[in-house]
Order: C-alpha cells, then structure tokens, then sequence
C-alpha cells in the first residue's frame, strides 16, 4: 500500500492531469505503429521510412521552439486543449479518408500538435508542485500514461490489418475525452511558491533569454545532449525492432511488436511506483546514467536473441527498466536548475534536439540498414549507446561540482 499511497497529498490538478493523459494514451494507437503502417499498407523501404521520419522529425523542430515559447507566454491549460483539438480533427480525417501520402501529413500535423504542447503539460505540473514533490508528480503522470498504453498497441496490432481506420477514429476521440477533463474540470493553474532550499535556481528571470540562461548553466546543455541521444537510442525500438519483426515472423510480427509494446507498457506500470519508492535518494544524475546503460543492455539481447520470441521480451523488460529511471531524473533535474520563467522554453528545447538527433540518428542507421543489413544496424545502435554512456558518466561528475548544493 506504500506505494500507492505516496502518490497521496498532491494538488488536485495533478491527478486531473494525469487521468487525462491516461485516456489520451489509451487509444494511442497510431505512432507506435507507425512503422509497420508505412512498410505493410503503404510498401515502403526501410530507407524511405527513414527518410520520412527524419524529415518529419526536422519540420518538428520549429514546432517545438513554438510550444516552449507558448507555454512560458500563453495560458498552459488552454495551449493543451486548444492543440488536443487540433490533433483530434487530424485524427478523424485519417479515419474517413483513404490511406495516401497525404495522410502521412495529416498524421504528422497530429503529433506535432501532440508534441507542441508537451512543454505546457511539464511546465503547467511543475508550476502546482513544489520541489519536493515534483518526483511523484512527474512519476505518477508517467505512470499514468503508461497504464493507459498497456492495451492499445495490442490492439492496434490487431487492427492494423483491416481495421485501420478504427485506430485512427479511437485515437481522435481519446484525445477529444482528454481535452474536455482538461478544460472544465482543471480550475485553478496558480503556481505555488516555492520557498525550498533546493529551489534556489528557479528565481523568475522573464527579462533574459533562453540563451543568457544556458550560458550561465552549461551543465543543462550537457544534460540535454545525454537525455537527447538516449531517446535517440531508444527510438530504434520504434524503427529497427518492427522491420526485424516483419521480416523474420511475416504478418504475425505485428501482432508480436504489439504484444512487446504493451510489455513495456506493464513494466512501466508496475515499476514506475517501485522505483520512486525504492530509489528516492538516488541523483538524476545516477538515474539518467542506469536509464543508458540499461537500454543499451535491453539491445544487446535483442541483438543475441534474434529470431527467438521468448528473448524480445526479456529484452523488453530491461531496456524498460533503463526508461522508467531515466523519465523520473528528466523534469526534476531540469525544474531544479532552471528558473521557473523559462520551463516552457527549456522543455521546447529538450524536444528539438531530441527531435533533431533522432532524425540524423535514424537516417545513419537506414544508411547502415541497407547497406550491412539488420545485425550490422544493431551493432552500430549499441557502438553509439555505449558512447552516451559515457557522456552520462562526464554530466554525472560535472554537476556535482556545478551544483553542489542541490547534493547536500
């Protein structure tokens, strides 16, 4: 019961949040089969897939940079709705219409739209939440997006084959439920003041740049590269993983990444509390490096176990593990370091040069794909994994001389 009830004592429009990112996740059924879409019902390479996802990715960029700056000038609450509603017209369309080149833009406006308003969702949760509870904040609202993912990709595998406009209507339509909760049940968006010790960094600095800022705290910078490249890593599980699958196990690997995906899903669930139980002392720092070394560990086994099913999700559940440490470091070490002004901004920035790095990642790894094939992809994803380990193991270092303070 422990670890439910330390979920216990938040602002109420912590849990609303939560439950309305839980319905969205529900019927998420699209992006994380995006890749099986493109190469099963549209017959694409897997070089042109990654041509297409890299350059949807870069036209993301700007949207990014947008939605930080929305979030630090505009109303959060209303930036969420207003975007959610966006992405639900997208969705709906891609339900009635069908499936051509154009509805890779629609799709593409949709989770733009669903990508622009992550910084309002992080700053608007850091904003009600004082330092201390800012861990369980972030943990609960990623556990509750999780739980909402454990059925959906299972689902969607099944309807990927005939059904695949009922994924795309179930996908506007959760969106739609969320963005309603939001609108009239979340009141009252006053940030707290924070008077904590270890909130020193978070003073209002509205008159400087977001530039100003990084350049007095560089360690944010380094941060943001490790945290960038190991969501580059991952994201091979999304591109990689399915084109393995499809090939070795036909029109059943849909079913089979589906299953695996809903794994992660259950893992995340059920450690996620865990985790922020058992490992509440453990620095962000400590935690984004286990995330690394885990994720590229939960690859290698892929790798050595290819072909035999049991083995996907044993390296399923590893990787997990490596993920669920490395969400619950993200938002509190930048909400610690960062002045309360800029959160917005500075999680706009996060997801560019996530954004960007995955793009350039995934077109070296296509590249790689066509010409060495599928081991040879795999190997050059772990050569750069264990590069970002050790850039983990330099942040990790570094700040503590930085900031020693927040390690007292």
């Amino acid at each position: 019961m422990k670890i439910i009830s330390q979920y216990k004592g938040l602002r109420r429009e912590n849990y609303i949040l939560c439950f309305g990112r839980l319905v969205t996740a529900m019927g998420s059924m699209i992006w994380p089969m995006l890749t099986m879409i493109l190469s099963q019902k549209m017959g694409m390479s897997a070089e042109h897939i990654a041509w297409i996802m890299a350059v949807v990715g870069i036209l993301a960029l700007p949207a990014n940079l947008i939605g930080g700056k929305m979030a630090d000038h505009f109303n959060k609450k209303m930036n969420i709705v207003y975007l959610d509603m966006i992405s639900v017209v997208c969705y709906v369309i891609c339900a009635l219409t069908p499936l051509t080149e154009k509805s890779i833009v629609v799709m593409f406006i949709a989770a733009t739209c669903q990508s622009m308003e992550h910084p309002s969702y992080n700053a608007l949760t850091a904003d009600i939440t004082v330092t201390e509870d800012r861990e369980r904040a972030y943990s609960l609202q990623y556990l509750c997006t999780n739980l909402g993912f454990v059925m959906s990709p299972t689902i969607a595998g099944f309807l990927l084959r005939d059904y695949l406009w009922l994924a795309f209507l179930i996908s506007g339509s959760a969106i739609g439920c969320s963005a309603v909760l939001i609108l009239f049940l979340v009141k009252d968006i006053t940030p707290v003041r924070d008077t904590s010790q270890k909130a020193v960094y978070q003073a209002e600095r509205k008159g400087e740049g977001l530039w100003t800022v990084l350049k007095e705290n560089k360690m944010i910078v380094l941060y943001l590269l490790a945290v960038s490249g190991y969501f580059a890593t991952y994201q091979m599980y999304n591109y990689l993983m399915p084109l393995d699958l499809a090939r070795l196990h036909g029109d059943r690997g849909a079913v089979i990444f589906g299953s695996i995906t809903s794994v992660n899903c259950v893992v995340v669930v059920l450690f996620t509390p865990l985790f922020t139980r058992m490992f509440p002392q453990v620095t962000e720092t400590v935690k984004t490096l286990l995330g690394q070394v885990l994720l590229v560990a939960g690859f290698g086994i892929f790798l050595l176990c290819l072909g035999r099913i049991p083995f996907y999700y044993v390296a399923m559940i590893v990787l997990t593990w490596g993920e669920v440490f490395s969400t619950l470091a993200e938002s509190p070490y930048l909400t610690k370091r960062m002045p309360a002004s800029h959160r917005g901004r500075i999680n706009g920035l996060a997801e560019v040069l996530r954004t960007g790095i995955t793009s350039v990642y995934q077109l070296l790894i296509g590249f790689v794909y066509k010409a060495g094939g599928s081991e040879t992809a795999w190997v050059a994803v772990l050569i750069l994994g264990v590069f970002f380990v050790m850039l983990c193991v330099v942040l990790m270092v570094k700040d503590r001389k930085v900031y020693k303070n927040l390690y007292l």
